[in-house]
């Protein structure tokens, strides 16, 4: 049996594990929260932007499939990880989802997320490019990332999806069909507005190239916010996972440490009673 010291050195050890998670805990909640409005305020906005939208639009065809940048018929899977650890399984099964699907000789992977790129490099997996996750509660500028979109044939974006607080899923959207179907939809619009009644400058192509770049960004900018809200919600049940194991130690912790403290006083009353014993058997031998 261990001493009681070094039981109770363990003890406080993990004590301090119980107290951080609970931190992280709150953290995560606090964060879940706030980006969860961030992302009803994304969709409102999206559903502005898409309104204006689809009464300028004249025709369905002509935008995202005729892009003005050079296909060079690869596929592009983009891959929205956590930037760091401490979130759970959620991102193992984002790799392992992406990877299931991956062919290299057709298709290229890009990454968000430091976590996710670490994990593709264990497994041999060489991945295209890198961007590091751009933080909720500032402006996501994901222009970059659009950039390197643009030149692929296909754009397949593998995200972390919130389901509820203790639910997380993986998701696939195709990016560019995405917006596809979105103009293609626009068309069935009533209130077309048309350059035979209406003066725009600068030219409606040019607007309706401007807005849809926007709208893409903004789209994918949603799938960021979805995926960290995902992220929060997996590290909210890790870190509650993780404090109930860290109270069950503590608690089994406190029971060793009170059996090896009662053996202790018993090994020592022991040695009390074989000393007085001892005294009394000299003391009758003198006299």
């Amino acid at each position: 049996m261990r001493r009681p010291n070094a039981i109770q050195k363990d003890t406080e050890e993990i004590t301090t594990v119980r107290d951080l998670t609970g931190v992280f805990e709150s953290l995560a909640t606090t964060q879940i929260a706030k980006v969860k409005s961030k992302v009803e305020m994304s969709k409102e906005f999206f559903n502005l932007l898409w309104g204006k939208y689809s009464q300028i639009r004249f025709d369905p065809d002509s935008r995202l499939t005729g892009r003005q940048t050079v296909d060079n018929g690869r596929n592009v899977f983009v891959m929205i990880s956590a930037e760091a650890g401490l979130s759970g399984d959620i991102d193992q099964r984002l790799v392992e989802t992406v990877l299931s699907d991956y062919n290299p000789k057709t298709t290229d992977i890009i990454v968000l997320g430091s976590h996710g790129a670490q994990q593709l490099l264990q497994r041999g997996i060489t991945y295209k490019r890198y961007f590091r996750v751009p933080e909720s509660d500032r402006y996501i500028d994901v222009s970059p990332v659009i950039t390197a979109i643009q030149p692929y044939h296909q754009a397949k974006v593998y995200y972390e999806e919130y389901v509820s607080l203790g639910v997380q899923g993986i998701k696939t959207i195709d990016l560019i069909q995405t917006i596809q179907a979105m103009s293609e939809e626009a068309s069935d619009s009533e209130d077309i507005i048309s350059e035979k009644d209406t003066i725009f400058e600068p030219s409606l192509e040019e607007i309706a190239g401007i807005m849809e770049t926007a709208m893409m960004s903004l789209a994918f900018s949603q799938v960021i916010l979805e995926s960290g809200l995902a992220q929060e919600a997996s590290r909210f049940n890790a870190m509650s996972v993780s404090k109930d194991r860290a109270t069950e130690l503590v608690r089994l912790y406190n029971m060793e440490y009170h059996r090896a403290k009662r053996s202790e006083n018993d090994r020592r009353m022991r040695e009390v009673i074989i000393s007085l014993k001892r005294k009394r058997r000299v003391n009758s031998y003198v006299k």
